[in-house]
């Protein structure tokens, strides 16, 4: 709908004012409020200094080359310039009726459609996932899902932690101690992780003997290869499980360790040395980057080699991105982390422009995250101190959603019961997530979080289930539905059409800012108004059946929006609660 309003408009704007103002942005945006009309043209303002005219003047200019009597109800001039477009009902009503047999509701694939690597869920090996896990894994599978929905060829990518000093300590002490002749599950592994890392720090024998473990692993030796392929499988396995419950796209072929990039690290420090951009600072290969100073505007180094010869997260980073661009042929990249680490990407991408390898139309985004925090205002944990296991989080919110489902419908069976606690559960815990402005840090509370009230998943898939159950009411013949012409014939129908029609705008604006959260906004906002529209419009009791058919059809697209929206968001719609 923006971009055909945009197009009406940049006509419009050239057939008044000619080339001074052939590159006007007639700037549509939603109206701020119904009494302003549909939408708003806010162009006015920025041409008038161009033009040296008054603003409210270019608006009427452009105006009188808008003669579209079927598409505009009115065009009003207001305040500074902006111009109030309210869409008359035919036309929105033509909209619609092109969506009655569109899967697609509206939302066209991507007319240049590029390769997207999506780098997120980065877990380490050996080590159990924590609450802190869950953003990148949720935010990531949404970006995945809304990317290729548009079309784009999108590589999913889980950079392991499988490499390193750790897995020397860790494979020493399972040798030391025997336990590498069992078999252990992750969580397992984990306190005797921690058993290693005890014995690296206080012990310097062992400490020695975990370095030179590690030196063993980079040259293949096979025994201790032997023991980090088999840590490395039972760690997969673990992560597909915390992916599987919580219905994430991601498989085990989508995991790239940074064990793939080690061969590749000293040809990466090599040719940034050849280019002049790496040099020796205290025995240490390092990139000094043009605006990245410390205190007292010391330079930031961006080290890529140790003075020990071992490489860092930087090397491996650099030579992640080279192969996704070059040999995965990857247009955008795009990480997901916390905030913390913010400044990384920042040097990282620097540097990666300075080598060349980028070609222009490559962008690269860091999609940084805040953290979750109890009602407390401090990071969330357990009441001892510890970070709360994903797996315990993930269980807890499919037993919490049990109780409510059981005490909605206690004559449902077993299997029901539990298909629509995991569904509204992990549906609830993704959405808390992601309807939260990612950069900040959100405050997680169960209560809120599965309340049937409010910017929540419960209360989206509440509002489908409901509109469903309309159609289960009585008998409705849908192919003669199906076939109605959709009048609108009040207020709030045309209300609930325009925001119906908004839909695919708001995938395309999601798709490039990547801002899911007002895909969340939008898919409450749509079902509050239908709520709106279903308290003051009759459906099945309406006596016009022409009407009647009208609003049912209504329904159904309201219903197909959130259904598909939430879909977009990793999150299952139920025909029942």
């Amino acid at each position: 709908m923006k971009a055909l309003l945009n197009s009406l408009f940049k006509t419009a704007i050239q057939a008044a004012f000619g080339e001074a103002a052939a590159d006007g942005d007639p700037s549509i945006q939603l109206a701020a409020r119904p009494e302003y009309g549909d939408y708003q043209a806010n162009f006015a303002l920025k041409l008038a200094k161009k033009l040296q005219m008054k603003p409210v003047d270019i608006a009427k200019a452009v105006i009188t080359k808008l003669d579209y009597p079927t598409i505009f109800k009115s065009l009003e001039p207001s305040g500074p310039g902006f111009i109030n477009i309210s869409l008359t009902n035919e036309f929105l009503a033509q909209h619609l009726q092109a969506l009655i047999h569109d899967d697609r509701l509206g939302v066209a694939q991507h007319k240049h459609p590029e390769t997207v690597v999506v780098d997120y869920a980065n877990a380490n090996v050996a080590k159990e996932m924590h609450v802190g896990h869950i953003r990148s894994i949720v935010i990531g599978d949404a970006i995945v899902r809304i990317l290729s929905f548009l079309g784009h060829h999108v590589i999913r990518q889980s950079h392991l932690g499988d490499w390193g000093t750790q897995f020397g300590m860790l494979i020493e002490y399972l040798i030391e101690t025997g336990e590498y002749k069992q078999t252990h599950t992750v969580s397992d592994l984990d306190p005797l992780y921690k058993k290693s890392k005890e014995c690296f720090d206080t012990d310097p024998v062992f400490a020695d003997k975990a370095r030179a473990r590690v030196v063993a692993l980079q040259s293949g030796d096979e025994e201790t290869l032997a023991i980090w392929r088999q840590l490395v499988a039972e760690s997969l396995q673990y992560f597909q499980k915390i992916y599987d419950k919580l219905d994430i796209l991601l498989t085990e072929e989508d995991a790239r360790g940074e064990s793939f990039y080690n061969s590749m690290l000293a040809d990466i420090v090599e040719e940034l040395q050849q280019k002049g951009l790496a040099e020796t600072s205290e025995d240490a290969i390092v990139i000094f980057l043009e605006g990245f100073v410390g205190p007292n505007n010391n330079p930031i180094p961006f080290i890529i080699r140790k003075k020990d010869g071992g490489y860092l997260y930087a090397t491996t980073d650099l030579a992640a991105a080279k192969f996704r661009m070059h040999q995965l042929g990857a247009t955008r990249l795009i990480y997901l982390t916390d905030a913390r680490q913010k400044q990384h990407f920042a040097m990282l991408f620097a540097t990666v422009n300075k080598t060349g390898w980028a070609a222009n139309e490559v962008r690269m985004e860091h999609i940084p995250f805040g953290a979750i925090l109890g009602k407390d205002n401090k990071p969330f944990k357990t009441r001892s101190g510890e970070s709360i296991k994903l797996i315990s989080l993930l269980e807890e919110a499919e037993n919490r959603a049990m109780a409510i489902a059981y005490e909605k419908n206690p004559h449902l069976t077993q299997e029901q019961l539990t298909e629509i606690a995991h569904d509204i559960g992990i549906g609830a815990l993704k959405y808390a997530d992601l309807r939260a402005d990612k950069i900040k840090d959100y405050i997680f509370d169960w209560d809120k979080l599965l309340s049937f009230e409010g910017n929540t998943s419960p209360y989206l898939q509440n509002a489908y289930v409901r509109i469903r159950a309309i159609f289960r009411k009585e008998p409705i013949q849908w192919d003669e539905v199906s076939n109605t012409s959709i009048i609108l014939t009040s207020e709030i129908e045309h209300i609930l059409a325009v925001k119906i029609l908004e839909f695919p705008d708001v995938i395309y604006t999601v798709a490039d800012s990547l801002a899911l959260h007002s895909l969340c906004d939008y898919l409450y906002e749509l079902a509050a108004t239908f709520h709106r529209f279903y308290e003051h419009c009759p459906i099945l009791s309406q006596k016009d059946k022409q009407i009647r058919n009208s609003r049912l059809l209504l329904a159904d697209l309201t219903a197909r929006t959130l259904k598909l929206g939430l879909d977009l968001l990793g999150i299952k719609t139920l025909e029942q609660m």
